[in-house]
Order: structure tokens, then sequence, then C-alpha cells
């Protein structure tokens, strides 16, 4: 019964849509204020309908409901509560749901939070954001329907994923899809401004906490998604541009350079027709890949769905969302002239400059992941691996990276290239010498880590750098300055901060990848090796049983100067359900460095493989990924990005003469 009433839920979701995509745009073209606030109403009426039927789905995998066949596909009776949870969202049905539902959500925050919105914009943008869950909604109904009941339901369920039964992929794709579903809002404002014919100064500062927000929650999911891949995986890896992990990062960078963008609408009037441009490809990049995830058309060890006929789907409505909202900017976009004129040396050509950058790193991420595909239809294979990648961001991104260390320091306008370089030469200096003394640290081994080390403290001493002159340095006193500094906006602080995240990245990734020392042996208990100057003893392994598995956990214990220091237990875990083998690995997590011990399988000789792995300043990766979000957190507490534009005043009223 409870299923039936989360279906029920979902049939009324697609009639509020298709209402709520249909009467405020006629409503909004004849300027009839009624009709124009049903937009509100039936956004709200909408994410209630979904929520129900979420929480219906919900209900059925928590008390195992084996009458659905999509608990029986992808739960488990044995499972533990978190993962009979995260199953909702962990397989192809599941996940569509959860999509729909999020996208709502976002209408449903417009609709409560966006009083301040012009009523034919704000409606415009509810419309544009219900065309696209009736798109949604039509595809989980007649193609991913979850709540399709099966004859005769059978005793137990075939288990999710065992891949997907681990903390961080409970949480990453709820997260991922906050960000990617984020840029639905940016996607639809650019659309109804479009419309409206209208972009201006009050536009992106409507816009801009709405791209943040879903860069902070793209974040977070692409951090996490890589979190998992490190521990998970056992290949000691963050990253492997997975089509997958390809398609989560083509829209942050895309919804980087929109937060930029939207910087110079609003502080300048110009970059208008780019900026809507940026709003509607960073939404598209997001539907690129959902197709890419669900339609089989590409592989990945995360990829949801390996269906043809629903990639059909999907790319038909890819065609349909981002054809038309191309099409009205083709339109439009003549018409939306900027009135800001400033030079190449300036705040505001940093950031074109920025743009350009990442568009183009976007550009080849996107040619890189579908080339296979390209070359597959001419019947020839191709694989464009790591090396590939990685020949041609690192250098763009090493280039990104000097320049967002300069462009702060530019005025607005007209810059001064001789100040900045004044200013930075200090920032420079210490580089060069810092630089140097880790040279000494890292000789031997590998020289292009001295190009990430050295980026890494570039941008950080550059970003304290330009913190100081808002703070009014050299002009003040130190304490003058520090006084000043803590009364900066938070908007300044959450850049500084999400900035440095960015250079702590860097730090991570240079060493997790380069300065990494791996072992790969057969270990005996009582065998002793050692690895970047600890001793590592196996001591043996055992079976034990976990609450839907078996797993062969080894015993470890690492030794410095002859003292313990710590003690690994990695396991090999078989699933009951479906015998499927996971290996989980166990790090020990320093301020420098991570230690990351693997089992693997027996030897004849009655050893196990073991795979260790030194990995210095990796765990900066996760932290400096924590800073970023905090820094997008912290600009939008500022209550400049978190109310948008002013309430316009009202008019006065004028008392007639007594």
């Amino acid at each position: 019964m409870i299923a039936e009433i989360g279906h029920f839920a979902l049939i009324l979701a697609l009639m509020v849509a298709v209402v709520q995509g249909t009467v405020p745009f006629i409503a909004a073209a004849k300027n009839h204020m009624g009709g124009m606030r049903l937009a509100s109403s039936a956004a709200i009426a909408q994410f209630l309908c979904l929520a129900v039927s979420f929480a219906a789905l919900t209900h059925a995998y928590v008390t195992s409901d084996f009458s659905l066949l999509n608990v029986v596909n992808n739960s488990h009776s044995l499972k533990p509560l978190l993962y009979k949870v995260a199953g909702v969202w962990g397989n192809h049905e599941g996940s569509l749901l959860l999509w729909v539902l999020t996208l709502t959500l976002f209408g449903l925050l417009v609709a409560v939070f966006g009083r301040a919105l012009p009523p034919g914009l704000k409606s415009r943008t509810l419309a544009v954001q219900g065309l696209i869950s009736v798109g949604f909604l039509i595809f989980v109904l007649f193609t991913s329907n979850p709540f399709e009941r099966i004859p005769v339901p059978p005793l137990e369920g075939g288990d999710l994923n065992p891949l997907l039964q681990d903390p961080g992929l409970a949480f990453h794709p709820p997260m991922l899809y906050l960000g990617y579903v984020g840029l639905s809002i940016t996607y639809s404002f650019a659309v109804a401004a479009l419309i409206e014919g209208k972009v201006d100064a009050a536009w992106a500062r409507w816009v801009r906490p709405w791209a943040l927000l879903a860069w902070v929650f793209l974040t977070g999911g692409i951090a996490l998604g890589s979190w998992w891949a490190y521990y998970e995986l056992g290949w000691g890896g963050f990253w492997f541009w997975d089509p997958v992990e390809n398609a989560s990062f083509m829209p942050w960078l895309i919804a980087t350079a929109l937060m930029h963008s939207a910087i110079v609408v609003e502080k300048r009037d110009t970059l208008k027709s780019w900026t809507i441009l940026l709003a509607i490809v960073g939404f598209s990049m997001s539907l690129i890949g959902t197709f890419l995830v669900r339609s089989g058309v590409l592989t990945s060890v995360h990829a949801f769905a390996n269906d043809p006929e629903r990639g059909v789907f999907i790319l038909l409505l890819l065609m349909i969302s981002i054809g038309g909202s191309l099409l009205i900017y083709a339109w439009r976009a003549p018409n939306l002239q900027g009135g800001g004129y400033f030079k190449l040396v300036s705040r505001e050509g940093a950031l074109v400059f920025n743009n350009m950058l990442l568009t183009v790193i976007t550009a080849l991420v996107f040619l890189f992941t579908l080339a296979p595909l390209i070359f597959e239809l001419f019947e020839k294979q191709i694989t464009v691996g790591p090396p590939m990648f990685n020949f041609f961001f690192v250098p763009l991104t090493t280039i990104l990276v000097l320049a967002l260390g300069v462009g702060p320091l530019l005025a607005w306008k007209r810059g001064d290239w001789a100040d900045a370089k004044r200013r930075l030469r200090l920032a420079l200096l210490l580089t060069l010498i810092l630089t140097a003394l880790s040279a000494i640290v890292v000789w031997g081994r590998d020289a292009y880590a001295l190009v990430g080390v050295a980026l890494a403290i570039w941008l950080t001493l550059a970003v304290i750098v330009e913190m100081a002159k808002k703070a009014g340095w050299p002009r003040q006193s130190l304490s003058g300055t520090l006084r000043r500094a803590i009364r900066l906006p938070r908007a300044s602080w959450g850049m500084t901060v999400a900035h440095i995240g960015v250079a702590v990245v860097i730090a991570g990734a240079t060493g997790a990848s380069l300065l990494t020392v791996d072992k790969t042996l057969s270990m005996r208990p009582g065998d002793r090796t050692t690895i970047a100057g600890f001793e590592i003893e196996f001591t043996g392994a055992e079976e034990v049983n976990g609450p839907n598995y078996i797993a062969l956990r080894g015993h470890y214990t690492a030794y410095a100067d002859g003292q313990a220091v710590s003690r690994f237990e990695p396991e090999r875990r078989r699933y009951i359900a479906n015998g499927q083998q996971t290996t989980e690995a166990a790090i020990e997590t320093h301020s420098w460095y991570d230690l990351y011990v693997v089992i693997g399988d027996q030897t004849k000789n009655g050893g196990y493989v073991t795979r260790l792995y030194h990995k210095p300043l990796a765990p900066w990766l996760w932290l400096g990924s924590i800073l970023m979000m905090l820094g997008g957190i912290l600009s939008l507490t500022d209550r400049r990005l978190r109310v948008g534009a002013p309430r316009r005043a009202a008019a006065p009223i004028h008392q007639p003469a007594e």
C-alpha cells in the first residue's frame, strides 16, 4: 500500500510539473499576477509530492519489501541499515528519483527565498524548472519506475553492488546531485532572462549565490568520490580520469567559470552574453554526465545503468533541453550588449583569461572522454588514458594557477601591472626559497613534483598578499592591517580560504601522485620489509564474518626506530548474496603522509600478496577540498550574496492635501 502511495505521488508530481511549466509562462507574458504566483505554489506542491514518493521507496528498502523489483535487485535483508538507505539511490531508478527530488528542492528554495525577485523573472525561472521536471518525471514513470511490482516476491534480494556499500558512497551521490541539479537553477535563471530580454547587475547578484551553492556541493561530491576511490579500490590512487569522474568534473569547471564571470556582470555590467552561455553550458554538462552514466555508451566502475533504450530517451531529453536553450540564446544574445569598458591588464581581463582556460580544459576533457565513442562509430578502437589527459591538463592548470595569484591584485577597468609585480616580489622570492628547500627533501625522486610544490607555495603566498592589500598593508601598520582584515566582508574571506584550499589540493595531488613510494610482494607470517623508513611486519591473517560478507583480514605492524607505531588490518571481503569481492585498504593518516596497506590473494608458498604505499601529503587532498567548501560556505553567509538583489523600496504614499 505504501508503495502505491509513492507511485501515485509520482504521477501527481508530473501533473503539478506540467502546470508549473506552462501556466506561469502564459501569466508572465500577460503580466497576470495571480498566474505568476501559482509558480511558487506549484513548486512547493511538486516538492512535497516527490518527498512522499521518495519516503515510500525508502520505507520499502528499510523494511526489505521484496515485492518491488527495484528492492529485489538492489537490497538484501542482512545489509546494515545505512546501506539499505543508501541502496535507495545506489541504482538507476532510485537515483533518478533522487535527481528529480533534488530538482524540486531547488525550485522550492527559489519559491520560498526568492521573494525579492521580480515576479516575471521568478515565475519564468520556476516555469523552466517545471519543464525540466516534466522531462525527467516522464523518464522515471515510463522507463525507470522504482515502484514496479513483481508477481511472486522472492525470499531474499540480490544485494547492492558491494563497491557501493561504503560510507563514502552512501553520502557521495546526494551531495553530487545537489551540485549537479543545483546548476539547473542557474540554467533556469539564464533561460528566463533570455526570454525576458533583460540581463543586468541585479540578475548576476541573484544567480551568483546559486552558482556558488552548486559549486560547493559539487566540490564536496567530487572529493567524497575521490576519497572512496582512494581507499576502497585498493589501487592507491585518487583520480583516474574515469568517464564518471569526468562527468562530475566538467560541470565543476564550468560552475567555477560561471561564478567568476557573474562577478564581472555584477561589478562592470559586461560579459552578459558569455555568462548566460556558461549558465546554459553548466547544466548541459550535468545532463551530458547523466547520459554518460546511464546510457551504457561508456563503461565505468561506478556507472548506474547499461541500457541503450534509456540512453536514447536521455539523449532526446538532452537535445530538447540543450538545443532549445541554445536556440533561445542565439535569438536573444545579440541584444545583450555589455556597457563596461576594460583594458586587457585589469581585474576583468584576468577573469576573462580565467574563463578561457577553464573552458578550454573543459572542452579537452569532454573531447577525450567521448573520443572512444566517436572512434567506435567508425569501427575503430581507441583508449584515452590518464597520460593523455595529464599531458594537456597539467600545463594548462599551471598557467591558470600562476594567473590566479596575479589577477586579484589588479584593479577593475585599468590595472597597474607594475604595482602588481611590486606587491608580488616578496611572494615570488619566498616561493623560490621554499621551493629550493623542498628540493632538498624530494631530491632523487620526481623532478616534476617541484613544479607542483612551487605552484602550491606561490598561490598561498599570493593569496595572503592580496588579502593584506585589502586590509590596507603596507600603508597600515601590522596591527592596523590585522584589525582591518577581521572587518573585511565574509565574501573576501571566503575567496581567500577557497583559493588557499586550491593550493593545498595541488600540494596533496603532487605528493600523492609524484612522490609516492610503493612496493608489492608476497609476505608470510613473520616476514618483514621496509618502505620509506618504516619496517612493516606481517603477523598473520584470519577469516572474519561481517553482517553480509566474509572477510580475509590481515594483521600488519609498522615499526620506526624499532618501536611499533601503527597497526593495520586490511580486508578482502566476499559478499554472501552474489559472491563479489572488494578490497578494504588499511590507511594510517598523519599530517604529512599516509601509510597504506592492502592484502591480496594467498600465494602458493603460503604467503599473501601485499601492496604497501607511502604517500606524502595525501591527506592534504581532503583538507584542501574541505577548505574550498568552507570558503564557499563563508561567502554564502555574506549578506550581499545571501539575499541577492536588495528589495525594491515601496513607492512613498503621498497623503492628499487637506
